[in-house]
């Protein structure tokens, strides 16, 4: 099948998605890492205070933020005759071979301005390996379900290539531990060597629909303007920002509350990863399944109760407990696996209702969007929790002893922060309009507007792209 074809509503088969899917690998190696393992590197191993960190990647967040916007904007205008995003998707690979090379292998004491640097780097990388790929997946279908399905893929994949990660222990009989600040280095090699196996096999397997040229593509304020104004983009939005903030919250303290709260050693800590992350391999096909008959944003609200449901349970099971635990966390991990996979498709949605208003591809700058309250929601999550820890006499340092009142206060962070802000961003999609039915009822005015322009000649083809 070819992307045109898929483009027009078609299913790619099951082993070309697999293997454009494989592509979404290195960022979920990257989150795993940025979001969970990294920050308590630098705060303990390498010194750097919790208030140091957290306020450090805030500002991360306010110098990036324009970062997104201007890639998104770019792989909007790219018309080469590799397609308009894979070859961005591409470029993102040797910015990822720096930017991991010197985030992971510090020098003795880095200050926060080294953290700074490189962090932005491998940010940038992040941004182009998943803008380019969110785009390239949904010019590949604009079939509602459908795109359900691919990012659905996209998700299992990824989060099965996390999982790998977090089995190392496992698979080099702890020789190589992601908790462990000493395996930091080994890790970083391991991502950049999947990395560019990841990606070459995305890039060769999958051709994008070629963008042609077209002389009257003109660009008006306006256009741009009805990015930042649709009303279902503007709700996605909100939603993304708190249903990614919510998880987010916890992961930048998972080592401290499962080592120091829960009282598993450091080996175990990374395989109570696994769960979490593996059952994105089952959840995002159920989610996607689920939303075909529910809908998409009604979907996502049952999955944040259960969410809510789950993280409570977690809370309630008595430390030192492995297999309660594990059964927890691949709860947990399987309702949340609903919000990037379903929020992502939706955007798709909505890049087809911003097309249909404009005349204009505006992909790219969609996903932009999304990928900002990403990362701001798990930025703002390191921001606000490391100076609470702080300020509750947290130390991070291996071996300190914790008060009690520190690890209560490690506790409230851990548990009720996801809860409170997941239910925000559930509450974000209510009166939400673009479903299944309204999605169709566009494709078909795309698909008449582009019939008409077939007909009518390349010489006076309105500007669709």
């Amino acid at each position: 099948m070819t992307s045109a074809s898929a483009a027009r509503g078609g299913r790619l088969s099951t082993p070309r998605l697999l293997a454009f899917s494989l592509g979404s690998i290195p960022a979920y190696l990257l989150v795993s890492m940025l979001s969970t393992y990294l920050p308590p590197f630098y705060a303990g191993r390498m010194g750097i205070s919790l208030t140091a960190i957290g306020l450090t990647i805030g500002a991360l967040r306010l110098a990036d933020l324009g970062v997104d916007l201007a890639l998104g904007w770019l792989m909007d205008q790219t018309r080469t005759a590799m397609g308009r995003y894979r070859p961005w998707f591409l470029a993102g690979l040797p910015v990822l071979w720096v930017a991991v090379y010197k985030v992971f292998n510090p020098p003795l004491h880095p200050d926060t301005g080294y953290l700074f640097t490189w962090y932005i780097l491998l940010y940038v990388a992040y941004s182009m390996l998943v803008l380019g790929h969110s785009a390239w997946a949904a010019s590949l279908s604009g079939s509602y379900n459908e795109r359900s399905r691919m990012f659905g893929w996209m998700l299992g994949v990824g989060v099965a290539g996390s999982a790998l990660l977090q089995a190392t222990p496992l698979l080099t009989q702890g020789r190589i531990r992601p908790a462990d600040p000493a395996s930091i280095p080994t890790i970083g090699w391991i991502i950049m060597v999947v990395a560019t196996v990841m990606v070459l096999i995305a890039t060769i397997s999958t051709p994008e629909r070629v963008a042609p040229s077209v002389g009257k593509d003109r660009n008006t304020l306006k256009d741009y303007l009805a990015v930042f104004t649709n009303k279902s983009m503007l709700r996605l939005l909100g939603a993304d920002l708190f249903l990614i903030l919510g998880p987010g919250s916890s992961a930048p303290i998972y080592l401290f509350f499962f080592h120091e709260s829960k009282g598993f050693a450091l080996g175990a800590v990374s395989l109570l990863l696994i769960p979490y992350g593996a059952s994105g391999i089952l959840g995002a096909p159920f989610w996607a399944r689920v939303a075909q008959s529910l809908g998409k944003h009604r979907t996502v609200q049952l999955a944040g109760l259960g969410y809510a449901i789950t993280q409570t349970i977690l809370m309630l099971v008595p430390a030192g407990l492995f297999w309660p635990t594990f059964v927890s966390m691949f709860s947990v991990g399987f309702c949340g696996s609903a919000f990037i996979v379903l929020i992502r498709a939706m955007v798709a949605d909505v890049a087809d209702e911003v097309r249909l208003q404009t005349g204009h591809e505006r992909s790219g700058v969609l996903y932009a969007l999304v990928t900002l309250t990403q990362k701001l929601g798990s930025s703002l999550a390191v921001t606000i929790i490391y100076p609470i820890l702080d300020l509750v006499g947290f130390v991070a340092k291996p071996g300190a002893h914790n008060t009690p009142e520190a690890i209560r206060g490690l506790n409230m962070c851990y548990v009720f922060a996801p809860i409170i802000l997941v239910v925000i961003g559930s509450v974000c999609l209510i009166g939400y309009k673009l479903d299944a039915k309204r999605q169709s009822e566009i494709r078909a005015k795309l698909d008449e507007i582009a019939g008409a322009e077939s007909l009518s000649g390349p010489g006076e083809t309105a500007a669709a792209e």
